[in-house]
């Protein structure tokens, strides 16, 4: 059983619409210091930010689509590091993964991972609907071992679909043991959120964050048994 504090420090709380203003940047951030949560996503244009004490900043490389050469996801990284984030949700390509060339996928985030050392984190979406159960797990493989911290599901923009219980042990399965499992991608309710968390995620990445956090009852805490969706 899981309090509201206690959810809230699995999120990332994600600004990445195309439409975003500063001006609603510099709202939401306020609002993520308010509920608690553990990080902020925010696209490279918007950075440097003035983050509150205790939320981590984040930001998005190759999103949402992952089709860039990796000289500019390489130096759009590097440029989020200068400007203070401390995480980097890298894209990949996911036409490599399709094409089962997972020693481009590998290459590709060893490239990203050598302008986000650590302790920087980085995060790689594999966008796990689009991909066959071989081409998942065999990208998990190669995000692993080219350095990653962790495997993310989904950017939420791909119409194949977002994360998904199923996606999530998948890559619990094949590389949780190794890196974090983030699961992102069409996340609306608690019940969702807590689905992800028991098949593995150790991250959740949401934008509709009152949504998630509302779906507790008046203690505070929730459980599976509460409220359940369907999947």
């Amino acid at each position: 059983m899981l309090g509201n504090a206690d959810l809230a420090q699995f999120i990332d709380y994600q600004f990445l619409r195309a439409e975003l203003t500063r001006a609603e940047l510099e709202s939401r951030v306020a609002e993520a210091a308010r509920v608690g949560v553990y990080a902020v996503i925010v696209p490279p244009n918007m950075l440097p930010i003035t983050a509150p004490e205790g939320v981590v900043v984040a930001s998005a490389v190759g999103f949402p689509s992952g089709n860039h050469r990796i000289d500019i996801k390489v130096a759009e990284a590097k440029q989020a590091v200068a400007d203070g984030a401390t995480e980097v949700d890298l894209v990949i390509d996911v036409g490599n993964a399709v094409a089962r060339d997972f020693d481009a996928v590998r290459a590709e985030v060893e490239a990203v991972r050598a302008v986000v050392p650590r302790p920087l984190v980085l995060k790689v979406v594999v966008e796990s609907a689009a991909l066959s159960d071989h081409e998942l797990v065999e990208s998990c493989r190669a995000v692993a071992d080219a350095g990653a911290d962790f495997v993310t599901t989904s950017t939420g923009t791909h119409t194949a679909g977002g994360a998904s219980v199923y996606a999530v042990r998948a890559i619990a399965d094949t590389v949780g043991g190794r890196v974090g499992v983030k699961a992102a991608g069409g996340i609306r309710s608690v019940a969702q959120a807590l689905e992800l968390i028991e098949a593995g995620a150790t991250r959740i990445g949401v934008s509709a964050v009152d949504a998630v956090l509302e779906g507790f009852g008046p203690e505070g805490f929730v459980t599976l048994e509460e409220e359940t969706v369907a999947v």
